[in-house]
């Protein structure tokens, strides 16, 4: 049988697909060939006609977009960065953690229970990094904690800057772990990262102010919210450019030691703490104490409603929210008044680090950045490698030796 190709023996885009009516009798729109081909001639011919209407559409100029895929995309981020401005103040969902202080003060330990990881800790080589999550509520995106740690005590001040950009600086909170069961080189310590980090933070806010003066502002008025405005103290402090908490660590080897001495390191912390306007904390391996601290960390890097408790007892572990504190409460200096003319102090912090330090005189500041190379730090020490390297060492110094020797010989000959 031939195929009719008249027009009325096309398929109407109008009608019904031939195998819905095929029990029906022969229609005149039917083509004159075997019923078993007309579904697949029905489906090309709809298929043509899609096509072509669909070319139509996409290459009508009212129809081609005007921008890329990737301005569409930019101009879409933009948005949601204006309405989340301009929306109900909520947290950005990742803040960042930078611990820093005493070298094998127990940074590690406090990450570890933080983020609820049953492990034992391991020497920080230089800068390292970890994460947490947490969820705010059901079927809700997790917020992001970036966590990062310094190693090295003091001797790596270069890597602060690492952590330390424009883009984390609105979100970003600093905890100085300092070991209490050391106390002559509590206060180098202390003063060398502070005095490094507090440098750097001061470098990317003048940059940050420059592009984005309303987010340096909001940030200064942040840091200034943690004091009351009818705070006694409120013009004699000097708040943290970025939220800190200082850690003190090992409280169960600080709390054998003598009175005198627990009384000027407490006291002494709590005047620097309340001067940056910071918290201050003790803390050491008790369950008790280490889940104090780990509330307020998630309160750092989760937005964790503040703890408003407080313990400014010597003879108990330290727990003083930012604000919370006063310099009439902590005293003066425990020094005898007749001693304190004798020391010649241009500032309320340089006249604390004076007493602090005639208690307890710091060792030698080599001794503190006499390790530049990991590679000869006794906590990374390997019997093998070490015996090995000892070993190539006097190696390259017989070869010097002869070296040298065998130029000379040369030197007379000639």
């Amino acid at each position: 049988m031939r195929w009719n190709r008249t027009p009325e023996n096309y398929i109407s885009h109008d009608a019904p697909l031939p195998h819905a009516t095929a029990a029906a009798t022969q229609l005149p729109w039917q083509p004159r060939r075997p019923h078993s081909q007309t579904p697949c001639v029905a489906r090309r011919l709809i298929l043509g006609r899609f096509l072509l209407r669909a070319r139509d559409v996409c290459c009508s100029p009212a129809t081609m977009p005007s921008e890329t895929l990737w301005e569409i995309a930019k101009a879409e981020v933009e948005k949601r960065g204006i309405n989340g401005s301009e929306g109900d103040g909520a947290e950005i969902g990742e803040k960042s953690v930078f611990f820093i202080g005493s070298k094998n003060g127990g940074k590690t330990t406090i990450i570890l229970r933080c983020l609820d990881r049953d492990e034992p800790p391991k020497p920080t080589l230089a800068l390292e990094y970890t994460y947490g999550r947490r969820a705010k509520g059901h079927n809700t995106p997790k917020d992001i904690a970036h966590f990062w740690e310094l190693g090295g005590g003091t001797s790596l001040l270069d890597l602060i800057s690492v952590p330390i950009t424009s883009d984390t600086l609105r979100t970003f909170s600093l905890v100085l772990v300092l070991d209490l069961s050391k106390p002559n080189d509590l206060w180098p310590t202390m003063e060398n990262l502070l005095q490094a980090t507090k440098s750097h933070v001061d470098k990317v806010i003048m940059k940050l102010g420059k592009t984005n003066p309303k987010a340096v502002s909001e940030m200064r008025q942040k840091i200034w919210n943690n004091m009351q405005k009818d705070h006694p103290d409120r013009e004699l402090i000097d708040p943290f450019p970025v939220p800190l908490v200082i850690i003190g660590s090992k409280y169960d080897i600080f709390q054998d030691f003598e009175s005198e001495k627990r009384k000027v390191i407490c006291k002494t912390l709590r005047f620097v703490a309340h001067y940056y306007g910071a918290s201050l904390m003790f803390t050491s391996k008790s369950e008790a104490l280490l889940l104090k601290i780990r509330g307020v960390i998630n309160q750092l890097a989760f937005g964790i409603d503040k703890s408003k408790s407080i313990c400014v007892d010597q003879n108990k572990p330290l727990f003083i929210t930012a604000g919370l504190d006063s310099f009439s409460q902590i005293g003066s200096p425990p020094i005898p008044e007749n001693d304190i003319g004798k020391l010649h102090a241009h500032s309320p912090m340089e006249l604390w680090k004076k007493v602090y330090e005639k208690l307890f005189p710091p060792k030698s500041i080599n001794t503190l950045k006499n390790i530049k190379d990991p590679a000869r730090d006794p906590q990374y020490a390997e019997s093998e490698v070490d015996e090995m390297r000892i070993q190539k060492d006097q190696e390259l110094e017989q070869y010097k030796r002869s070296s040298s020797k065998s130029w000379k010989q040369i030197e007379l000959d000639s």
